[in-house]
C-alpha cells in the first residue's frame, strides 16, 4: 500500500465518524489549523501529511494505525470508559447515548439492529413510571451506587431533566429505521426487576408496583401495535404517523445479550454492553461485519412478527401480558 492510499483511507475513516452533513476539509483545518486549501490538498494527496499531523488525526479520532494499514495483530481497538460512583452523572450518561443516536440520524441510509436480552432502554421513556424504575433498579441493584443501596423507588423523586433526555433518546430512536431481535426472557428480566425491588420492600406501597407493571403494560401495546403496522410512531398520536420503519422478530433460542450495530450509508458501528450500564464501542471493520452476518444468520431463524405472522405475535404479546396479569393479581390494591 503507497503512502497516499494509506492517507486517502485514513480520510475516509475519519469522515465515517462524523456526521453526513459536516464538511471534511472544515473539520481538518481546524483540527490540523491550516487552511481549507490546504486541507483539500491533502484530500486529494497532492500533499503528504506529516507525522505529528498523523499523530493528532489518529489521537483525536481514536483511529487505529494497526488496522487502518492492515497489520493484522488479533487485537480490537474499542472506546469506551467505567462508571464511577464518584463521577458519574446519569444526565452526561443519557446525553452520551442521545448524541450517537444523533449521529446515527445524520445519514441518508441508517439503521439500527438491537439483540434484545432485556427490553431496549429507548423504550423505557415511554413513561415516567417505567423510566424512573429503571433508574433506581440501574443504580441500586446493578450498579450497586452507595447512595442508592436500600433506597426505595419513587416517581417524585426521578430528575424530571432525566425524563426529558429520555424522551429525546426515543425521538431519535423512533426516527431510525430499526430491528429488535426479542425472546421470552427479554421482557422477563424487567419483572424480575420488579419482583426483587417488591421483595426487598423497595417501594412505598403497592400501589406504585401497580404504575410500574401498567406502564410495562401499554408499552407492550405500543410495540404490538408498531409491529403490527411496521414502522414507529409516536405514543399518543391519533393519527399515528409513520416514522422510521419497525421489525421484529422472536427468536424461541438464543438469548439474547443487548448487543446493538448502527449501519450508516454502508459504515458501521458496534456497541457491546457490559457490567450493566457500562459499554464499549468500535468501529473495527472485521468486528462490525462478522456481527453484522451474525444477526443476518439469527434473522433467518427466528419468527418476523411485524406486519406478518399475526399469529405467532399475538403468542408472543400475549404470554407477557399474562406474566405480568399473574403479579397484578398479587398485589394489595
Amino acid at each position: 500500500m503507497d503512502i497516499t492510499t494509506l492517507q486517502q483511507q485514513l480520510f475516509q475513516a475519519i469522515k465515517n465518524k462524523l456526521p453526513a452533513e459536516t464538511s471534511l476539509a472544515d473539520e481538518l483545518a481546524g483540527l490540523l489549523q491550516i487552511s481549507s486549501d490546504s486541507a483539500y490538498r491533502r484530500m486529494r494527496g497532492e500533499k503528504l501529511i506529516t507525522f505529528e499531523e498523523l499523530y493528532t488525526l489518529g489521537t483525536h479520532y481514536r483511529i487505529s494505525l494497526d488496522q487502518l494499514m492492515g497489520i493484522q495483530t488479533g487485537g480490537i481497538s474499542f472506546q469506551g470508559k467505567f462508571l464511577d460512583s464518584k463521577t458519574f452523572k446519569f444526565d452526561e450518561y443519557l446525553t452520551g447515548v442521545m448524541h450517537q443516536l444523533a449521529y446515527i440520524n445524520s445519514f441518508k441510509e441508517k439503521e439500527f439492529f438491537y439483540l434484545c436480552k432485556e427490553s431496549p432502554m429507548f423504550h423505557h421513556f415511554y413513561f415516567r413510571e417505567l423510566a424512573a424504575f429503571k433508574y433506581f433498579a440501574w443504580l441500586g441493584a446493578l450498579l450497586f451506587f452507595p447512595e442508592f443501596r436500600n433506597r426505595k423507588v419513587s416517581f417524585e423523586e426521578y430528575p424530571e431533566t432525566l425524563f426529558s433526555i429520555g424522551e429525546k433518546i426515543l425521538g431519535f430512536y423512533d426516527q431510525v429505521d430499526s430491528v429488535e431481535i426479542w425472546n421470552m426472557e427479554s421482557l422477563h428480566s424487567t419483572i424480575r426487576q420488579v419482583e426483587f425491588y417488591r421483595d426487598a420492600g423497595l417501594f412505598h406501597s403497592d400501589y406504585d408496583i401497580l404504575k410500574v407493571y401498567e406502564a410495562i403494560e401499554k408499552m407492550m401495546d405500543h410495540l404490538e401495535k408498531q409491529a403490527e403496522l411496521g414502522y414507529k410512531f409516536k405514543y399518543g398520536d391519533p393519527e399515528r404517523k409513520p416514522l422510521g420503519r419497525y421489525r421484529m422478530y422472536f427468536n424461541e433460542v438464543v438469548i439474547g445479550d443487548n448487543h446493538m450495530l448502527g449501519v450508516m450509508d454502508g459504515s458501521k458501528v458496534a456497541f457491546i454492553p457490559h457490567t450493566a450500564a457500562n459499554y464499549l464501542m468500535t468501529r473495527d471493520v472485521n468486528y462490525c461485519e462478522n456481527f453484522y452476518q451474525y444477526l443476518q444468520n439469527l434473522m433467518r431463524r427466528s419468527t418476523l412478527i411485524s406486519e406478518v405472522s399475526e399469529k405467532e405475535r399475538s403468542r408472543f404479546f400475549k404470554i407477557h401480558r399474562e406474566r405480568i396479569g399473574h403479579r397484578k393479581q398479587s398485589l394489595k390494591v
